[in-house]
């Protein structure tokens, strides 16, 4: 085994592929990285990664560069799991996800097979302009989404603020998703295979869902 190869460990997760690195420099880890998916492009190409970095320390610059060559080759980053508090911050800063789902094993037997996956992405902060996220299940935002952030969800999407920028629930066609927010004015708001755009506000503000109805997208007060 290389060098190279020894840095990073690759096993199948429910959500995709997760990627735990080993103990070295930052810049050896990225290239040992970057090498592994360029031997394997056929296995890697449209692959959705989580990456465990331990202790690693990371800030913006460096995750956002890693994120963009891993997209450069049709790899969607969207999890990074770190013990590192500035780590996980700065993950958070980028609209990743800091933990990935781990569901009982009698639970994943049981269940019925759905087109969406029924766990949720949590982020306690607000979204700003140029970050996207997506995730196959539900995505839930205890914040703004601002104009020029972008949401895409296989399941609901849900802003605990004001939802100023793009979302497109259901991305896998799943009809019954709905698009909550305690301000609905998004740039353009998409569920299922239906678009649209926020139309000029008329009185006062107030929580709204938006849904579909036969197969018309329509929002509504948000209410108990």
């Amino acid at each position: 085994m290389s060098k190279a190869a020894s840095l990073i460990d690759i096993k199948g997760i429910r959500d995709g592929l997760l990627v735990k690195l080993g103990d070295a420099p930052w810049p050896d880890l990225q290239v040992a990285l970057i090498h592994a998916v360029d031997e394997r492009q056929a296995f890697f190409k449209g692959a959705r990664l989580a990456l465990d970095v331990g202790s690693q320390v990371l800030h913006v610059a460096e995750l956002a560069a890693l994120r963009e060559l891993l997209s450069e080759r049709g790899i969607f980053l969207w999890a990074v799991l770190s013990e590192s508090s500035v780590s996980e911050q700065t993950t958070q800063n980028l609209g990743l996800a800091t933990r990935i789902s781990k569901p009982r094993p009698e639970a994943a037997r049981s269940a019925p097979k759905s087109g969406v996956d029924e766990t949720a992405l949590w982020l306690a902060h607000t979204l700003r302009s140029g970050v996207r996220v997506e995730f196959p299940g539900h995505v839930v935002v205890m914040g703004d989404v601002n104009p020029g952030a972008e949401i895409v969800a296989g399941g609901s999407i849900v802003v605990w603020g004001r939802l100023r920028g793009v979302v497109h629930a259901g991305a896998q066609g799943e009809a019954s998703a709905v698009v909550c927010a305690l301000e609905l004015s998004p740039t353009q708001l998409r569920i299922a295979g239906e678009i649209a755009v926020s139309p000029k506000r008329k009185g006062k503000i107030q929580p709204e869902i938006a849904c579909l109805q036969d197969g018309v997208l329509v929002a509504e007060p948000w209410q108990a």
